[in-house]
């Protein structure tokens, strides 16, 4: 069966996240259904990273194997029509070796946490960011999160359900800006690492926040990684920020984008 490439963006809101379930509707299974009305034999399609229930995605990519061997450009014009209402659209397809897995050949997961500091509540982007009511010292966040980048044991930083072998694991780089926002401002945080372990970002955000809020000196997230505790943990930010905006591999899939989309 040829075996496709799919990058996917999605607004998180309306789903129980990425993984199929029992219950509320999720990512996997809507897409699934799109792509079977086109092959009602296609297996289960197959992730790079299982976001949770309300965090967005600009880049996930996931495969799909057909039976008939599409060109990449009508099958994602096809997939998107039958995807129609939901949020969620193809924007790059691509067909890969019969060997190629989304998730075990990817080498990097790059995720952004946008924050809005400002009082009056949101409106446009309303479950797109996390509003806090306060001004953020984004120097004070930056050398906060020098702490974290690097081999570490993560275990303060790990949801208790993580179902990661080990907690240890390599953050490549975290990166925060500041932009102006209307009212306030917009603090975003790009992070990057091969893999991430179940609400190790939201954990991360959170407990940046408290710092950028003044609330936490920025060597304590020194000594909260250290702990290896939960209990050591910032709050966990909501999901609402959170962004999965790409996922790399020895060979961009897609090439370039005019490949990717034609």
């Amino acid at each position: 069966m040829p075996r496709f490439a799919l990058r996917i963006e999605y607004d998180g809101r309306p789903f129980a996240g990425w993984q199929r379930q029992d219950g509320p509707a999720s990512v996997q299974q809507t897409l699934e259904e799109a792509l079977r009305t086109l092959d009602p034999a296609m297996p289960a399609a197959a992730a790079a990273g299982r976001t949770d229930a309300g965090v967005h995605a600009t880049g996930q990519v996931a495969q799909a194997d057909l039976q008939r061997d599409w060109d990449p450009f009508r099958l994602s014009e096809a997939v998107n029509w039958h995807l129609k209402p939901a949020p969620i659209a193809i924007n790059a397809c691509a067909r890969v070796a019969d060997d190629w897995h989304a998730r075990f050949a990817a080498v990097e997961r790059r995720y952004t946490f946008r924050i809005a500091a400002r009082r009056a509540p949101l409106t446009l982007d309303r479950g797109r960011m996390w509003r806090v009511p306060g001004p953020l010292d984004v120097e004070a966040m930056r050398d906060a999160a020098r702490h974290l980048v690097g081999r570490h044991d993560f275990t303060t930083f790990r949801a208790s359900i993580c179902q990661a072998k080990s907690p240890v694991k390599s953050i490549d780089a975290i990166t925060i800006t500041e932009h102006a926002y209307p009212g306030g401002q917009e603090i975003r945080l790009d992070l990057r690492a091969r893999s991430f372990l179940h609400n190790q970002v939201r954990s991360i955000a959170g407990t940046l926040e408290r710092v950028g809020a003044g609330a936490w000196p920025a060597d304590r997230v020194r000594d909260a990684l250290a702990a290896r505790d939960r209990a050591a943990c910032g709050p966990v930010a909501p999901p609402d920020g959170l962004i999965l905006t790409g996922v790399g591999y020895p060979e961009d899939p897609f090439g370039s984008s005019l490949r990717a989309s034609r």
